[in-house]
C-alpha cells in the first residue's frame, strides 16, 4: 500500500510532469474511480485550467489548479505516471490529464480502492481532509508527544491511525517501532518522555530515508528487508522475528531489541 514516502514520489511526479501546464484535454476510462463527480464534471471543471504546484497531507495529494483542487488518494495499488500522449495505454489507466507540450499525466490503480476527487473551494479541502492527523513528516515533537500522550490503545494501532498522524502505514510503523525498541502492543498514552522522543527521533529519520529511497526500502539492514524472508531474523540481532496482527494488520517485531515494557 502506498504510504508517506510514496505519496511524495507521486507529489514529485506530479510536479514535474504537469506543474504549470495547461490541462488540455480529461480522459475517464473509468469513472469508477471517480467519488462525488461524473466524468462530464471533471472534464467540464478541470480543461484548459493549469496545475499548480501540489500539495502533500499524510496519504493524500492536493492538485491546485488556480480553480477547483484535485485531490488524490492512492488505496493499496494507485500510482501517478508521466507519459507521452501517444504512449500506448494500459489496462489499469483510469484517469488521463492531457497536458501542453505532449505529456500526460495518468492515474494508474489496479484495485480502485480510493481515486479521485474534486474539491471546488478551500472549505471542499477540509472536509476531505479534516479526519486527519497531522502529517508525520511535518509535525513538531511537541505536538507528536501531544497526540500521542492523548491515544488510548496499543501503539502500533495509534501511529496507523490517520487522525491521529497522517502518513504512516504498516510497514513504517514496524520499521519505527523497531528501529525505536518498542514493542507494537505498548499502551501508546504510558511512554515514558525518553520513549516518546526516541520514537519521535527514529520516525523522522525513518521518513527522511525513505522519502529519499521512494519508498520504505527492503534493506538487509531494515526489519522491512528481512519480514518477508522464510525464516526472518532481526538484522540487528539475529533474533527469530515475531508475528502477529493488530487492528486486522500483520505486525513484525523483535521480541529481544522490543523487550516487553
Amino acid at each position: 500500500m502506498p504510504e508517506l514516502p510514496d505519496v511524495e514520489g507521486f507529489r514529485l511526479v506530479l510536479e514535474s510532469c504537469a506543474s504549470g501546464r495547461v490541462i488540455r484535454q480529461v480522459d475517464v476510462r473509468d469513472p469508477g474511480v471517480l467519488h462525488g463527480i461524473d466524468a462530464r464534471g471533471l472534464r467540464d471543471a478541470l480543461q484548459g485550467r493549469r496545475f499548480g504546484t501540489p500539495r502533500r497531507h499524510g496519504k493524500w495529494l492536493l492538485a491546485r489548479t488556480g480553480g477547483p483542487t484535485l485531490v488524490l488518494h492512492f488505496g493499496m495499488t494507485g500510482s501517478l505516471v508521466c507519459a507521452r500522449a501517444d504512449d500506448p495505454v494500459e489496462a489499469h489507466d483510469r484517469v488521463l490529464f492531457t497536458l501542453g507540450g505532449g505529456r500526460q499525466l495518468r492515474f494508474r490503480d489496479q484495485r480502485k480502492l480510493q481515486g479521485l476527487w474534486l474539491a471546488h473551494d478551500e472549505s471542499d479541502v477540509d472536509r476531505l481532509l479534516g479526519r486527519q492527523g497531522p502529517d508525520a513528516l511535518a509535525v513538531d515533537r511537541t505536538e507528536f508527544e501531544t497526540v500521542l500522550a492523548a491515544r488510548r490503545g496499543h501503539l502500533k494501532t495509534a501511529l496507523t491511525d490517520q487522525s491521529v498522524l497522517a502518513g504512516l502505514g504498516n510497514l513504517l510503523a514496524d520499521e519505527i517501532l523497531w528501529r525505536a525498541g518498542l514493542r507494537p502492543d505498548r499502551p501508546a498514552r504510558d511512554l515514558a518522555e525518553a520513549d516518546r522522543r526516541r520514537l519521535y527521533r527514529e520516525m523522522r529519520h525513518t521518513l527522511r530515508a525513505s522519502v529519499a529511497a521512494g519508498r520504505v526500502p527492503p534493506r538487509d539492514s531494515w526489519l522491512t528487508g528481512r519480514r518477508d524472508d522464510r525464516d526472518p531474523r532481526c538484522p540487528r540481532c539475529g533474533t527469530a522475528l515475531r508475528r502477529t496482527r493488530m487492528a486486522g494488520r500483520g505486525t513484525v517485531w523483535c521480541p529481544h531489541c522490543q523487550p516487553a515494557a
